[in-house]
């Protein structure tokens, strides 16, 4: 959904007041207004109001339509928090602090996001439970899944606790036990070791393996690495909060296409004929659409570039479209190559016509054959340059001395009587 940086670089310095500010419980002043100022409305607003707002000001501020990309990544990160109800309600309650905890979406995690904020430091009076572990599974995705969006039934096993927790009597709840350990005579050390009847948890359970099957939706324009997140669905842990599963999303390659952002780029090699003259080429896009390229009347598909760059033409609007606005789409890049005929493809006659039919052909040069010498041109590689004439055979007995002189060498030194 963004375009790199830091998507909350906005919210984390724009206070902890307003009207709509509330006291953390780690003592200090939150926002809860300021996504919604971004998006322009007000607390009350529904999840419609919500996503009338967020396409009004993606369409006028994404970077592709000339747009601010900075303002494009606040409205972007705040609707990413504001429609989703989970979100939203741990955002009024306790500000981004609150968004932060269990990370998750296709943003920042939670760790990073509250590093952002506050320096990577959570408030010393934050209470509660301990968090579980985290379960990441990657999750191979086509290109066309990402681009047309797919839902996939995937199963999982957790562990699940049996009953109701009790506190370790060995430990006390502690996770640890102390042990003296004679080291000398009237020597001991004290020893702090994981309790081996609780195994570190300071809580016994029974616990039993549960299969769940999750449906896991991708969205149209998700990204490699981005993750997809089901909360409190990792295995349980006693006295502890359960963490999360989440999922990774992994794009597989193309065979056609490649993907940068929400562009995607195609190599296409063309005839000289097709170069010059024009030419029609019908591929089919990922959504199944059959799309036909042509060239405009006059226009020549150059070899490269200027400056030695690939020659590169675009189609706008046929790219990847934006996660979390479909409706905006990259473009389509098409990378030329052209093929040019080989030695002795061309018979003189074709020759001869094409001198006729292209412009400023070869001019023929009168010239005196006992003066002036004829030479031809062979295949060579310019990694070559520099090697040639005695250098490229070993060097010679008889080599110049002359090269030496500015370079470090030993000039001949005569001396007259």
């Amino acid at each position: 959904m963004f375009f790199g940086g830091d998507p909350f670089e906005h919210f984390a310095h724009g206070g902890g007041g307003g009207g709509g500010g509330r006291r953390g419980g780690g003592g200090r002043d939150v926002d809860t207004s300021k996504l919604y100022e971004t998006l322009g409305i007000e607390k009350s607003a529904d999840q419609k109001e919500v996503k009338k707002a967020y396409r009004k000001l993606a369409i006028k501020h994404h970077p592709d339509k000339g747009g601010d990309e900075k303002k494009f990544k606040e409205i972007s990160a705040a609707y990413e928090i504001l429609s989703d109800p989970d979100k939203r309600s741990k955002y009024d309650k306790f500000g981004l602090e609150g968004v932060t905890e269990g990370g998750g979406g296709g943003g920042p995690g939670g760790d990073d996001l509250f590093s952002m904020f506050f320096g990577g430091r959570r408030g010393s009076g934050r209470s509660g439970p301990r968090r579980g572990d985290d379960v990441q599974h990657p999750l191979k995705v086509s290109l066309e899944d990402l681009y047309n969006a797919k839902t996939v039934k995937l199963a999982v096993h957790r562990q699940v606790i049996v009953g109701e927790a009790k506190q370790c009597r060995t430990c006390d709840g502690q996770g640890v036990v102390m042990e003296l350990r004679q080291i000398a005579m009237g020597m001991v050390q004290q020893i702090q070791r994981k309790c081996s009847d609780c195994g570190g948890q300071g809580y016994q359970c029974e616990t039993k393996k549960e299969r769940k099957v999750l449906e896991v939706n991708i969205e149209k324009g998700m990204r490699h690495n981005q993750k997809i997140t089901f909360r409190g669905l990792a295995d349980e842990k006693p006295n502890m909060e359960t963490g999360d599963i989440v999922f990774v999303v992994q794009e597989k390659e193309h065979s056609t296409f490649k993907r940068k952002g929400a562009d995607l780029l195609i190599t296409k090699t063309i005839s000289l004929n097709e170069a010059i003259c024009g030419f029609k080429w019908l591929i089919t896009h990922l959504d199944g659409r059959q799309i036909l390229i042509e060239s405009k009347p006059g226009e020549v598909i150059k070899p490269e570039g200027p400056g030695g760059t690939p020659y590169v033409k675009a189609v706008d609007n046929e790219g990847m479209p934006s996660h979390g606005n479909p409706f905006v789409k990259g473009k389509l890049f098409v990378l030329f190559r052209v093929d040019f005929p080989t030695d002795g493809e061309l018979d003189l006659k074709t020759i001869s016509s094409l001198k006729k039919l292209l412009p400023n052909p070869c001019m023929d040069i009168d010239v005196d054959d006992d003066e002036v010498e004829h030479v031809s041109l062979d295949a060579a590689d310019v990694k070559q340059f520099g090697k040639g004439g005695s250098a490229g055979h070993g060097g010679s007995a008889y080599d110049d001395d002359s090269d030496d002189e500015g370079r470090g060498g030993q000039g001949v030194q005569c001396q007259q009587s």
